[in-house]
């Protein structure tokens, strides 16, 4: 068989149904002195790759993958950058669960029970991972967020076909807008999932329209990632809150997304809902849960913020060796939708 490409090996996993797909062998060192910079790198110079491993047909438009690189952060174990159909995000926390998982597992992290710390540098800081082992078997995740704030407070919207919306925009390692389905006119146990697909998309388009964004640390954070549609249950309460992350191309997270649960904690500790230390559950459209809560009050930039814990579980669900045919014309990766 002629290559076009050297072969690529991942490991897949997935977390409460969110794929993940890490690259373990063929991606090639990418340069740039900050993962920041190695993430303008892999846009500029690498995103054939991405395309081919993201995309049809070893892929679909729903995909997610993550790519270990080397970290420039001191206090960094590793580093890794991530991928999904439009790009590349700056925090996953689902991707996160999983790869501490992956780490301890694959002995990249020294095992330690009853349970291994480390830390993990992606573009938007350094999260601190907590794996519960028992034996020979890593268990529950949990992941100490960079600092999460509430950028804009009850912000009105104007969203074409929907009218002015009344929303909130957090960051948890990203920036999401959150907005409760009642007021897009959706039931998150009734509405089609491509309704709260298009209604999702239309307000973070909205928000990109309407609404500067800034973050203290670095412009190449500065943007709207998505958009998460919630049952509009924002008070603390012991029974788990129902949200749908839409984000990048109109991807849309099977579980109930990491750095999504970190922006919500931080919004509702702004708006006094929920204290410090107060467990809340999140879920997904598939039932999954995760666990967030505010740890302590922090600083980010001029933003009051609070690092947020969240923890979930991951699974394995194999390995693969991608390869791409030289007459492959189709092999460079596509999508359908």
């Amino acid at each position: 068989m002629a290559e076009r490409i050297p072969p690529f090996e991942t490991i897949e996993m997935h977390t409460g149904g969110e794929p993940v797909r890490i690259v373990i062998k063929g991606y090639p060192k990418i340069p740039g002195r900050t993962i920041l910079a190695k993430r303008r790198y892999a846009r500029a110079k690498l995103d054939h790759i991405r395309r081919m491993l993201m995309f049809e047909p070893r892929g679909h438009d729903d995909m997610y993958g993550v790519i270990p690189v080397e970290p420039d952060h001191p206090h960094a174990d590793f580093a890794v950058l991530f991928m999904h159909n439009e790009g590349y995000s700056t925090m996953c926390g689902h991707a996160v669960i999983a790869i501490g998982r992956w780490a301890v597992d694959a002995g990249l992290i020294i095992r330690r029970a009853p349970e291994t710390r480390f830390n993990l540098q992606v573009p938007c800081g350094l999260v601190h991972v907590r794996v519960e082992v028992h034996g020979k078997t890593t268990g529950a995740v949990r992941f100490e967020s960079v600092p999460a704030f509430a950028a804009a407070l009850d912000r009105k919207v104007k969203v074409p076909g929907l009218g002015m919306i009344v929303l909130d925009i957090g960051y948890g390692g990203a920036f999401y807008g959150l907005v409760p389905a009642p007021a897009l006119g959706l039931d998150l146990k009734k509405s089609p999932v491509s309704a709260i697909v298009a209604a999702a998309d239309q307000v973070t388009q909205a928000i990109k329209n309407q609404v500067p964004i800034d973050h203290p640390d670095d412009p190449d954070l500065a943007f709207v990632y998505g958009t998460i549609v919630t049952d509009g249950q924002d008070r603390f309460s012991r029974a788990p809150t129902r949200n749908v992350c839409v984000f990048a191309e109109r991807e849309v997270d099977r579980s109930p997304t990491g750095s999504g649960v970190t922006a919500r904690i931080a919004v509702q500790h702004a708006k006094g809902l929920i204290k410090l230390n107060q467990v809340r559950k999140f879920e997904s459209l598939t039932d999954a849960i995760f666990t967030g809560r505010a740890l302590r009050r922090v600083k980010a930039g001029a933003y009051d913020a609070v690092t947020v814990e969240v923890g979930g579980r991951a699974h394995y669900t194999g390995s693969a060796r991608y390869t791409v045919e030289a007459d492959d014309t189709l092999g460079g990766g596509f999508l359908l939708r």
